[in-house]
């Protein structure tokens, strides 16, 4: 099994930067990839970042060239680096590893961007 721990999320206004973090634990040797996902306030979940074990990373289209995924191997981390935020990024950030097919998800952080 994996345990996901996000931090980093808060208050930031319109242009601003924020930086999100997932600690991994537990059987992480059998993770495909981690990712992150967002829901804001009355939508759908939807898929924001993702990097494979193999460090191949997929971006959603409304953050491509604002957002990176990376991961640090040694702290079992993966990071969120959010730059350019805009209001429409407000949303409760989790974090996802895909674990032998299985999914596991972290409890949320929430981001809020004022305009």
């Amino acid at each position: 099994q994996v345990q996901l721990v996000e931090s980093g999320g808060g208050l930031v206004q319109a242009g601003g930067s924020l930086r999100l973090s997932c600690a991994a634990s537990g059987s992480i040797f059998s993770i495909n990839a981690m990712g992150w996902y967002r829901q804001a306030p009355g939508k759908q979940r939807e898929l924001v970042a993702t990097i494979t074990r193999s460090g191949i990373t997929n971006y959603a289209d409304s953050v491509k060239g604002r957002f990176t995924i990376s991961r640090d191997i040694a702290k079992n981390t993966v990071y969120l680096q959010m730059y350019r935020l805009k209001p429409e990024d407000t949303a409760v950030y989790s974090c996802h590893a895909d674990y032998t097919g299985m999914d596991y998800w972290g409890k949320g952080a929430l981001v809020t961007v004022s305009s």
